[in-house]
């Protein structure tokens, strides 16, 4: 028996206590139904036209040799990355600027492109943060995206 301010408990009706104090604290996890329903930061982040400039092998070594280059280049310069023809280089760099990731000037029939280093890299750390808020380590109450219903 253990004593508690003048009340005598049996140890079983101690240990009950505990586990039914324990279990109302749980959260159950979200139904993809429900999460489906909630709102938040990734909603945004994950942007679909990113995504779709970073999922072809070429668009991939073409923004890997701008961005090692540091500066604008032209699209002849670029096209000398890789074995892909001219044409398919500017549709290419031309993609990668809708996307957001790249931006393009021109200077009389030339076209440069130069990658968006600061733009890019604050959307995949703004994503990579949002991300791991959903994590199923973090208690869906200390989530900064936490759904709209609630």
């Amino acid at each position: 028996m253990f004593p508690s301010r003048g009340y005598r408990f049996d140890s079983a009706e101690f240990i009950a206590i505990i586990c039914t104090m324990t279990q109302v604290r749980k959260i159950k996890p979200l139904t993809p139904k429900l999460a489906a329903q909630c709102c938040g930061p990734i909603d945004e982040l994950l942007d679909p036209e990113l995504f779709k400039g970073l999922s072809d092998p070429t668009r991939v070594t073409l923004l890997a040799c701008l961005a090692k280059c540091g500066r604008s280049c032209s699209v002849t310069e670029v096209a000398e990355c890789c074995s892909v023809d001219f044409s398919v280089v500017s549709r290419h760099l031309a993609l990668l600027e809708r996307a957001g990731i790249v931006r393009s000037t021109k200077e009389g029939r030339t076209v440069f492109y130069a990658v968006k280093y600061a733009e890019i890299s604050t959307k995949l750390t703004a994503l990579a943060d949002a991300l791991a808020s959903y994590g199923p380590r973090v208690a869906r109450s200390a989530r900064t995206g936490a759904c709209c219903n609630e």
